[in-house]
């Protein structure tokens, strides 16, 4: 699959919805839960999800990996873990604000 921002996916073994922040021009392998997300805000589930693959998304939370270049911000939290190109996607930390000395 090819994203694009401003893209709505959803998975199809769990409730897990994101929104693509910032993607590279090029077809990834967007997963949930070990299965394939789709367009959309959340098709019915269809799948049974990796059991390995179950660390979760938690709602208003930025899942990144600075080295393919892609963000999603989750917007249905489920139990499924994101992933892209097989390779989990960790939660982005928070910037720390500058100090006010």
């Amino acid at each position: 699959m090819r994203p694009r921002v401003g893209q709505m996916l959803g998975s199809t073994v769990d409730t897990t919805a994101v929104i693509v922040v910032r993607c590279p021009d090029e077809d990834l392998e967007i997963t949930c839960g070990g299965a394939a997300m789709v367009e959309g805000s959340g098709p019915a589930v269809t799948g049974t999800p990796d059991p390995d693959l179950m660390g979760g998304a938690l709602l208003g939370k930025r899942y990144a990996d600075e080295d393919l270049g892609v963000e999603f911000l989750c917007t249905k939290p489920g139990p499924g873990t994101l992933a892209v190109n097989g390779v989990p996607l960790p939660m982005k930390s928070a910037k720390p604000l500058p100090a006010s000395d």
